[in-house]
């Protein structure tokens, strides 16, 4: 199978963000390694019924 063709794209590895208060894995991003921190993004939590900051989890 040649993997150069038109429209071949691998997997994206991706990485979980987490809720700082309950813990749940609400959200995925792409993985980038350019990244030298981990990311942090105050986002909508389903089960704190609030927005809390975010963490990115390995």
């Amino acid at each position: 199978m040649n993997k150069n063709k038109v429209g071949f794209q691998m997997a994206q590895k991706k990485v979980a963000l987490a809720c700082s208060v309950c813990g749940s894995r609400n959200y995925t991003v792409p993985k980038k390694t350019d990244r030298a921190t981990r990311l942090e993004v105050k986002k909508y939590c389903k089960y704190c019924d609030q927005h809390t900051i975010h963490r990115e989890t390995m």
